[in-house]
């Protein structure tokens, strides 16, 4: 049986604004639950509805111009982090041969963030029941360690339920003075015990601030992100490709972001049929390829027998044929942009981790329309970009 939706009213609603501005007034005969300044948070009201007993959100228009400065300072935050990061990770790196036990856990803690993107794990809100666990919430019973697997030493395989419930199944080798850590933390210990047990959120956050100012697990995800996008299209580009493979050498560079980061989604339903149809597009395709190959080979043929000074009817076949071959060179690389990316969210990281002047600046390095990277949602979210980079922007 289902449930009414109880009507909100202004006695339900938390305003948060800023301390210098003017209140807005609830209507008359009413007022607010409370109202307070938290500038920890971007939303600008709240309430708690009946259904499933869940928090909802005014929060700023994306294209917003504050949220454009919001957006604008949190890559600088993680660009900022480029002048210390080779300190910090020589720090942690020292850190593991410390004979104290919690700042052991807490450098390989900051290996884990640094090099595989996990976040923190902040305790759970309340009524959430999943068995969610982050960095620091690991339990022995989430991590495998294997001497050599193929030809690589000192592997560990890392098995949890993420944020949002999403599975992180990573199999990596790491470096052995982080594998003779693993090993001890986890000696004599049942599988439910936590793998960190001398560490805590509270106590890595702070560790994270006192290494710089502003420093979060989310600064270094950003910053490895964008990073690892930047060197994978300097890689991957090549100025003399066509449009489409440019756009696929990208979108190669964002699934190598989106796969550091965990942004998986489930196969779509309707993969197969789709992959399907592309084919049969394909296979079409290549018969008037051969179609037209057999034109020209008739045309120059012609031509030989008749002697013509003006070939304009091999001109025109080798016109087709050639706009044909292109033609197959999009759909084939459009097949293939698919089966690379049908388990991969590419969205997540493009709007939340990739500092979208990095984007802007190769658009503009390489000839690629914008439109090709960006809708035109996403350009309007990213206006203050596009008034910030040129072609030599570096992050």
């Amino acid at each position: 049986m289902g449930m009414l939706k109880r009507r909100v009213m202004p006695e339900d609603v938390v305003i948060n604004c800023s301390r210098d501005s003017k209140i807005p007034e609830p209507p008359a005969g009413h007022q607010w639950k409370e109202v307070r300044a938290d500038n920890t948070v971007t939303w600008l009201a709240a309430w708690t509805e009946n259904i499933q007993n869940s928090s909802k959100y005014i929060i700023l228009n994306p294209s917003s111009r504050l949220k454009g400065e919001m957006d604008w300072q949190k890559y600088e935050v993680a660009r900022r982090l480029k002048g210390v990061v080779n300190k910090i990770r020589a720090q942690y790196q020292a850190d593991w041969r410390s004979p104290e036990m919690k700042k052991r856990q807490l450098a390989v803690a900051l290996y884990f963030i640094d090099k595989l993107a996990l976040r923190t794990g902040n305790e759970k809100e309340e009524g959430e029941t999943a068995d969610t666990v982050g960095c620091c919430s690991l339990r022995v019973e989430h991590v495998q360690l294997h001497g050599k697997v193929d030809s690589q030493e000192h592997v560990m395989e890392l098995d949890f339920l993420g944020k949002d419930s999403i599975r992180y199944s990573n199999r990596v080798p790491v470096e052995k003075l982080v594998f003779q850590n693993l090993q001890d933390f986890m000696k004599d210990k049942d599988p439910r015990d936590d793998l960190f047990d001398a560490l805590t959120t509270a106590s890595l956050n702070k560790h994270l601030q006192d290494l710089m100012e502003g420093l979060t697990a989310k600064v270094f995800r950003t910053y490895n992100a964008s990073i690892t996008l930047q060197e994978q299209l300097r890689v991957l580009t090549r100025a003399e490709d066509s449009l489409t493979s440019k756009v696929l050498a990208y979108n190669r560079a964002n699934r190598a972001v989106a796969v550091l980061c965990n942004h998986q989604r489930a196969i779509p339903k309707t993969f197969e049929k789709l992959m399907q149809k592309l084919q049969q597009k394909i296979e079409a395709k290549k018969a008037q390829v051969t179609e037209a190959q057999v034109e020209v080979e008739k045309a120059k043929a012609d031509l030989r027998t008749r002697g013509e000074n003006k070939p304009k009817r091999l001109l025109q076949k080798q016109r087709r044929l050639l706009k044909l071959e292109e033609q197959l060179a999009r759909l084939r690389m459009q097949a293939t942009d698919k089966e690379e990316n049908k388990q991969v969210a590419l969205g997540t990281a493009k709007l939340n981790y990739l500092d979208p002047r990095i984007s802007i600046a190769w658009c503009k390095r390489f000839g690629v329309p914008i439109e090709k990277i960006y809708s035109k949602t996403q350009r309007e979210r990213f206006a203050w970009a596009f008034e910030r980079a040129d072609e030599d922007f570096e992050f």
